[in-house]
């Protein structure tokens, strides 16, 4: 085996504009940043990223950096352990827990690149290819927008599900919801309030939405208020799941979830989670607890781990993470009817820097 001590950590911000407004229940943005981070060891890079903030870029290359310098690629749980003991003092929410995985991920791409497997073949497959709905419906999009975008997942990349952003103006979304369920014909429905309403106004639209065959509401009340999910759990319309979880970012968050209970499936982002190595841990309390997993976002991060985790349902085609994943790197997923698989043919995550087309949105 060739020398797996880690001997460089480069990481580096970018910040890639929408391609117009975008809002939800709770913020409104216009840019996205990714950081990406890059790992060298035996003479091959390992590539991670996360969605966060280019705060992260002096942590990941200062401390952090500091932390993984000449250890064993392959101790990847050493690694990890070492990584969590070392932000302690830092909070190991939020920003922090953004960063480690990041790290755990590039570790992960790394280590099978350097044993010449994809990552897929690394973990084990439990499935060929893996689910995917159709996520955005942003709050600041026209009716004519919004019908569009839920179409075109349904028509053109063969989406079962579609999710839309409600919680801005909550009385005028009955009416967003209407306009969705007509573009979308009988694929299933999906809402996203962030957290923006009260228990009892979330489960009052709810009701209303319900007529719609609207089947899974997300995050109807902050996520932080565990009594208030479980309240709209409990009395929610029949056939409607309640989900949350993307912003856990330790196990215990999760375990949280679980243990009220107050949500029917499991969200958990492994850009925020521990990366790899945190979604595999949550994975495994899901199957533990008999409660169906959902991957956040970054299709590109979980493609191959979606394949290895047990009981998972599906995965979110986000539209940001989408366009930014397809611009900034070679070998993104590729949508067909309604599914993504990982390419068994390249090692890692079989994923390589676009350097010419993203050094214009790199943040100094």
């Amino acid at each position: 085996m060739r020398d797996a001590a880690i001997r460089h950590v480069v990481a580096r911000a970018f910040e890639i504009p929408t391609d117009q407004p975008e809002a939800d229940g709770t913020l409104a943005w216009d840019r996205t940043t990714i950081v990406i981070v890059e790992i060298e060891a035996g003479g091959t890079k390992g590539l991670g990223y996360t969605y966060a903030d280019a705060a992260l870029v002096p942590l990941i290359a200062g401390k952090l950096a500091s932390v993984v310098a000449e250890r064993d690629v392959f101790d990847i749980a050493g690694i990890g352990k070492a990584l969590w003991r070392g932000v302690r003092n830092l909070g190991r929410s939020g920003l922090a827990a953004t960063a480690i995985p990041a790290i755990d991920i590039a570790l992960w791409d790394l280590k099978a690149k350097l044993l010449g497997l994809s990552l897929a073949s690394l973990l084990g497959r439990r499935r060929e290819r893996v689910a995917i709905y159709g996520s955005g419906g942003f709050t600041s999009y026209s009716d004519d927008t919004l019908r569009r975008q839920l179409a075109s997942w349904v028509e053109s990349d063969g989406c079962r599900w579609v999710k839309m952003k409600i919680g801005s103006e909550p009385e005028y979304d009955p009416l967003r919801v209407e306009v969705a369920r007509r573009a979308i014909g009988d694929a299933g429905l999906f809402v996203d309030a962030n957290g923006a309403l009260t228990p009892e106004r979330a489960l009052a639209v709810a009701e209303r939405i319900a007529t719609q065959r609207v089947t899974w509401f997300e995050e109807p009340v902050t996520s932080d208020d565990l009594d208030g999910l479980a309240f709209v759990r409990i009395n929610a319309p029949a056939g409607m799941e309640i989900a949350a979880g993307e912003y856990g970012y330790t196990l215990d968050d999760f375990a949280r979830l679980l243990e009220t209970p107050s949500i029917d499936v499991i969200q958990a982002d492994a850009t925020r989670c521990g990366g790899i190595s945190g979604f595999l841990q949550v994975a495994t309390l899901c199957d533990a607890r008999h409660i169906d997993l959902s991957g956040h976002c970054a299709p590109a991060a979980h493609r191959h781990v979606a394949c290895a985790a047990p009981r998972l349902r599906h995965l979110e085609w986000f539209h940001d993470h989408v366009r930014i994943e397809h611009l900034i790197f070679d070998g993104a997923p590729q949508p067909k009817d309604g599914t993504i698989s990982p390419d068994l043919s390249i090692p890692g995550l079989g994923l390589r820097l676009k350097e010419r087309d993203i050094e214009r949105f790199r943040v100094s």
